[in-house]
């Protein structure tokens, strides 16, 4: 593995993974942006091309290509290889059980058990599900790529396929695909899908983490959920991952919107009619880790939910989600009793393009929506108060703000400022802080630090501008010999990062040997100030006891210390 993350290095810039997810701008021999990963309005993103690594001064997030993919794509390590590898054209040597070469941990095992499953699944598919699937609109092609399956109708069916590749049943049922039963009796777990067309589910790196389940078939039971998803997992965590984002991120970033659909066929069937940008919540709510995740990719979302009640609250709180969020978002009106699946089969792959093109802002549908099924003009307005402002709230553009209250007033027939008053009134929500972990201000290294980031700093450029060995050994002196050890035992990710804020403080300084002398001359004196403040402790103490020998030595020390301390001072 070490081999392939080096080919990888070899052949990727960190510039141009990162700015694949932002916009990087010149700043002197670095880059810079507003962190991806907490919200900022100056940016404090900082990327370095000659080391190949990245830190943020706002939220103290840092290190190289790997950690960068894994926090954005929300994806372990391995994903991120996965992904990198794919991008530099390096080819992942796999072990035989299918992982990376290297020793497989309890993830990997899970990863490969899903896609067994899989595999399983999609060579059962049998002709009556392929029958209902062509007449939903799918072609052939369309299955094989999104490898739809099939679950049977025995008990245990695929808990015995896997444990004959010698799966363990902790780790079927730990990966979502069984139950457990009673122990006691001869059956220990049971499959969880049965008399289902299995749709896999895929994080943003492509791999398997879990399912989702139509019933299908004559030995359905009726009284079961039409769509069974996989519980959460290790690998599988609902509000993390957007059905179909790992094949649409790339268009998303091409086309500049995302789309949002509500279940699997709505997002295959859009796919297949060329707008492969199209994701989906496949059962689960739109949260703000989700807009999160599509906003690394596109500000524009166009959201395409169910035209009915079910549809429309599920529109309304995916798009609340995403202006907090930031996102810039519109909604396709479909016709009344059809999802997008339904358009695009009884109307064509073109009906579907009108809707997405004559997709609305947000605010506008809403007060379209309102307007038309209100009985009189003064239902109308408490509708715009109780319902559209609670939505302006959430808009964080305040251009864009002031232009929605422009038409709400046009609307209603009210002045803006009357807008403005009751918009003021609606309580907003809390809007969550998406990040890896969670946001922290990045505080400044003490001088002791700084001074050393700057060593660090210096010791990593072809050309110097200090003398790095003469400054080192300052340095030392100035803080003692013990100090300079325990810097010297920094972990290497904070020493990055005291490397990170060094060339921040002093790169575009013209003065640099001028202030690492101050430093060091600061550094002194608080050194020599300590040693005095100790050196007078010891004298009292020494008084208290009466040792006079003692009391005479650190009376001597003390004049030296205050010298030496008046010296230094008069020359800075």
């Amino acid at each position: 593995m070490t081999d392939t993350v080096q080919q990888i290095k070899d052949r990727l810039n960190i510039v141009d993974v990162v700015s694949q997810y932002v916009k990087l701008d010149r700043a002197g021999q670095n880059m810079r942006a507003r962190c991806p990963f907490h919200a900022e309005r100056t940016p404090s993103f900082i990327v370095s091309p000659d080391r190949g690594t990245y830190h943020c001064f706002g939220c103290g997030v840092g290190g190289d290509m790997f950690s960068f993919i894994e926090a954005i794509e929300g994806v372990d390590f391995k994903g991120a290889l996965k992904i990198l590898a794919e991008k530099a054209g390096v080819e992942l040597v796999y072990s035989k059980g299918g992982s990376p070469a290297g020793e497989k941990d309890e993830k990997d095992r899970l990863f490969e058990a899903m896609e067994a499953a899989t595999i399983f699944f999609q060579s059962h598919l049998d002709d009556a599900a392929k029958k209902y699937l062509k007449e939903r609109g799918l072609e052939a092609a369309t299955m094989n790529a999104f490898r739809i399956g099939w679950a049977g109708d025995s008990w245990t069916e695929l808990s015995d396929h896997l444990r004959a590749k010698k799966f363990t049943e902790k780790e079927i049922v730990d990966a979502g695909l069984a139950k457990g039963g009673d122990k006691s009796a001869s059956r220990r777990i049971t499959d969880k899908f049965r008399n289902r067309i299995m749709f896999p589910i895929a994080d943003t790196a492509g791999r398997v983490v879990a399912f989702s389940g139509r019933t299908f078939g004559p030995n359905a039971h009726p009284d079961a959920p039409k769509y069974l998803n996989s519980p959460e997992t290790p690998l599988y965590h609902k509000s993390r991952i957007l059905y179909g984002f790992d094949r649409a991120k790339q268009t998303i970033r091409k086309h500049n919107f995302a789309i949002l659909v509500e279940g699997q066929l709505d997002l295959i069937l859009s796919h297949q009619a060329g707008w492969a940008n199209t994701v989906a919540v496949s059962g689960t709510a739109f949260t703000v880790e989700h807009s999160a995740l599509l906003k690394r990719m596109s500000e524009n979302l166009v959201i395409a939910l169910d035209a009915d009640a079910a549809g429309f609250k599920a529109a309304a709180r995916a798009a609340r989600a995403s202006l907090q969020q930031g996102l810039h978002v519109k909604v396709a009106q479909l016709p009344e009793g059809l999802d997008p699946a339904d358009l695009i089969l009884k109307e064509g792959a073109d009906a579907w393009k009108e809707r997405i093109r004559e997709a609305k802002d947000i605010i506008t549908f809403l007060l379209d929506v309102l307007e038309a099924h209100a009985k009189a003009k003064d239902a109308f307005r408490r509708a715009v108060e109780t319902i559209v402002l609670p939505f302006l709230t959430d808009v964080q553009s305040p251009i864009a703000r002031e232009q929605y209250q422009k038409e709400i007033a046009k609307r209603l027939g009210v002045s803006e400022s009357a807008v403005a008053s009751a918009t003021k009134l609606v309580k907003p929500e809390p809007q969550p802080v998406v990040t890896k972990e969670n946001v922290r201000p990045a505080d400044a290294p003490n001088r002791i630090k700084q001074a050393y980031g700057l060593l660090i700093w210096q010791e990593s450029m072809k050309e110097p501008s200090l003398d790095t060995d003469e400054y080192a050994k300052e340095l030392e002196e100035a803080i003692g010999a013990e100090a300079m050890d325990e810097l010297r035992r920094t972990p290497l990710k904070d020493k990055e990062v005291l490397r990170f804020f060094a060339e921040q403080l002093h790169g575009k300084n013209g003065h640099l040997k001028r202030d690492a002398k101050t430093l060091l001359t600061i550094l002194t004196r608080e050194r020599l100030q300590r040693e005095l403040e100790a050196n007078t402790d010891a004298m009292k103490l020494a008084e208290e006891e009466g040792n006079e020998e003692m009391i005479a030595e650190l009376a001597k020390r003390s004049l030296i210390l205050t010298a030496e301390i008046a010296k230094i001072t008069k020359k800075s």
